[in-house]
């Protein structure tokens, strides 16, 4: 299974659902937050192309994008390749 990785911060309703989509399809995700860790948050910035907002999530290191991108690759259909490697 590829890596997953998520920058999230507290009470972020955004970050809630794209983990809770990555819950339903069984995916494991390191979570990383950027609410109270001004370094976690610059790296995130900075791998994400000056995205600020959070979720950011990175599969393999690949930027996949927020959570409403996470829905769309799932709306698309596209997702489960991403997320297993295929």
């Amino acid at each position: 299974m590829p890596e997953v990785e998520i920058y999230t911060s507290m009470m972020c309703g955004f970050c809630y659902r794209a983990k809770a989509l990555l819950k339903a399809k069984n995916v494991a995700y390191t979570e990383i937050g950027v609410s109270l860790n001004p370094v976690k948050r610059v790296e995130m910035i900075e791998r994400a192309a000056g995205a600020r907002s959070v979720p950011q999530i990175f599969v393999d290191g690949r930027h996949i994008g927020d959570c409403d991108e996470l829905y769309r690759l799932e709306s698309l259909g596209e997702l489960d390749a991403i997320l297993t490697g295929s």
